[in-house]
């Protein structure tokens, strides 16, 4: 990944976290051991003030930080499906172990997955670091959608519900 700032990076970084800000699960996929994707739902500790990094509690003996440690690359997606907006984020991940790390990013909720605490020593964190995005915004209702599809289907013209950007990060 570049460390050379982009003039829209800033911009894209705001567009991300506003449209990730209130989604609280996401789907994170790897890579395993014989090049078959894996995903799995996982609780995002920091999607309010995203900068590019996303913050998971793991056990550290799981088998996504093994597939990890094998093969860097991890998908993150988000879903708000009543805002009609859906968000890709790839990036490379890692396993950290960093205590105060974790104790920034400990929430009572956590305590159902990791019932010993932040400081259990199997309690890990992935961070993963995003290098590129794409994002599907549609700020219309389900009606507007409606319509506009039937338009489409009547006139032979696509349909385009809204916003569809590619972003490196």
């Amino acid at each position: 990944m570049s460390t050379e700032t982009h003039p829209d990076h800033a911009a894209n970084l705001k567009k991300l976290g506003e449209m990730i800000k209130d989604i609280k699960f996401a789907m994170l996929t790897t890579v395993d051991e014989e090049g078959a994707l894996r995903s799995r739902p996982m609780a995002v500790q920091n999607t309010d003030g995203f900068d590019g990094t996303l913050w998971f509690f793991t056990k550290a003996a799981a088998p996504k930080v093994e597939q990890v440690d094998h093969d860097h690359k991890v998908n993150v997606s988000f879903s708000h499906p009543d805002d009609q907006s859906y968000v890709s984020i790839s990036g490379q991940a890692e396993l950290v172990r960093d205590e105060a790390k974790k104790e920034e990013l400990w929430t009572p909720a956590m305590k159902a997955w990791f019932p010993k605490g932040h400081d259990d020593p199997d309690v890990g964190l992935l961070k993963v670091v995003a290098d590129k995005a794409e994002y599907w915004d549609t700020p219309h209702s389900l009606v507007v959608h409606a319509i506009g599809f039937v338009k489409a289907t009547v006139t032979g013209k696509p349909y385009h519900p809204g916003a569809n950007e590619k972003v490196d990060l």
